[in-house]
């Protein structure tokens, strides 16, 4: 029962979209498990460039049976955007398929995401605004609305009258704004249903008829481990699970299916956001890679802030993931340093460990300890072969691996699908 995950290692925007765009060719089903339209993936093909929200990276792969599980977050809205944008390159998205169990992102949810965000002040946690921890947080007060019962519109209409009045008495109580009219959010379900009718079924069995014909399956995770609502830098996270364990339950499949578990890191760190960076750089370097790089959000648009590679908090990654092997992207941005840093450990307080912490307070004490190693003048942009890449890179990502403990197999040299380095396949 072959199921493949593609997990983020760092803080997101790691280059996943890429990656599994790259590793769908021989799948047979990708999934996207958690998140909601706070992520973005980024593909760059033929057609041109795409920044999918929702839409798994593997949609232009024909054949291929895209799914976006239960445990994700869905706005239609977006969704159908994409669908949309997709459709009128001659994409075919008749096989772009939407878990009848995963939540819908209402608009009360888009509202109190922006109200909470704005009460908090100068401790904003730095959301999208999409919506995302709302409609998490009525998943698990149980009065969420999910896809399948925007198929059921008589069922729907109590439900949410009841829902909505409760929203009203925040906003108009607590946030003084004016209420939100439940007959008008119903008409927009009864379209959205409409819509998306074709795409909205039962995506367990599915999944599971795909695993049993021992076909493979592309778990594609959105963000990274240290914005996991249980293990990432709490409480500067998001509001999902996009490390390994949330791909069982965000897509309804037993763990022993999943037999290979990709970490996806940078070859340096970047975070969007507030919350603790230890590695954060505020020269010119920094804003060097930023521009080199464009490290600029999919989804937001916000400058990403950037620091050399970390690797406490990459071994600490692959301790919750259990990496089977690594892809180490973007290593041409480094191309033409004269020296190039990691962190192998913090020091806090005056004490040095390896270990990552818990506590937010500590890791924004936490001190970088940095070993430095030689730059490359040799262009490694657009390199297919191991051997091509010169001796200091190649150093680099043994470092790479020595520091988080698992192999690497792949290695990303540009944001085309071809600049690609394959050292041992992985599906």
């Amino acid at each position: 029962m072959p199921a493949h995950a593609v997990i983020g290692g760092q803080w997101g925007d790691e280059g996943k979209g890429k990656v599994v765009d790259f590793l769908s060719e021989r799948a047979h089903i990708v999934t996207r498990f958690s998140g909601g339209n706070n992520a973005g993936h980024t593909v760059i093909n033929q057609l041109g460039e795409f920044r999918f929200h929702l839409v798994p990276a593997g949609i232009f792969w024909p054949g291929v049976i895209c799914i976006i599980g239960n445990g994700v977050v869905v706005n239609p809205e977006p969704l159908l955007s994409e669908i949309s944008e997709l459709e009128k390159k001659g994409v075919d998205t008749s096989h772009l398929l939407v878990s009848d169990r995963a939540h819908v992102i209402m608009p009360y949810h888009v509202l109190l995401d922006s109200l909470e965000e704005k009460a908090r002040g100068a401790k904003a946690i730095g959301t999208t605004g999409r919506g995302i921890g709302p409609a998490y947080v009525d998943k698990a007060a149980r009065v969420g609305i999910r896809a399948g019962e925007l198929l059921d519109p008589e069922a729907l209409l109590p439900r949410l009258k009841e829902v909505v009045a409760h929203k009203n008495a925040i906003i108009t109580k607590i946030y003084e704004q004016p209420p939100i009219s439940a007959d008008d959010i119903y008409e927009q379900c009864v379209a959205w249903g409409n819509k998306l009718r074709a795409h909205i079924v039962a995506t367990e069995p599915v999944i599971y008829k795909a695993l049993a014909a021992n076909q493979r399956v592309l778990l594609e995770g959105a963000q990274g481990t240290l914005l996991d609502l249980d293990h990432g830098t709490y409480p500067y996270v998001t509001s999902s699970s996009p490390s390994i364990g949330g791909a069982s339950t965000g897509l309804g499949i037993p763990p022993h299916a999943i037999t290979s578990i990709t970490g996806i890191f940078k070859a340096y760190c970047t975070r969007v956001g507030g919350g603790p960076f230890p590695t954060e750089m505020h020269d010119t370097t920094g804003e060097l890679i930023r521009e080199r790089a464009w490290e600029y959000g999919a989804t937001t648009g916000r400058p990403r802030r950037v620091g050399w590679f970390d690797g406490v908090a990459g071994r600490y990654s692959h301790m919750v993931n259990g990496y089977t092997c690594l892809c180490v992207t973007r290593l041409d941005v480094l191309d033409g340093f004269d020296c190039v840093k990691v962190c192998r450990a913090y020091k806090i307080d005056g004490v040095e460990t390896t270990q990552f912490p818990s506590n937010v307070s500590l890791l924004e004490r936490a001190e970088p300890v940095y070993e430095e190693l030689p730059g490359w003048s040799k262009p490694t942009a657009g390199c297919t072969r191991k051997e091509d890449l010169p001796p200091e890179a190649r150093q680099y990502v043994h470092r790479i691996e020595e520091m988080v403990g698992a192999p690497v197999h792949i290695i990303s040299t540009g944001p085309k699908r071809h600049e690609t380095i394959l050292v041992k396949p992985i599906l």
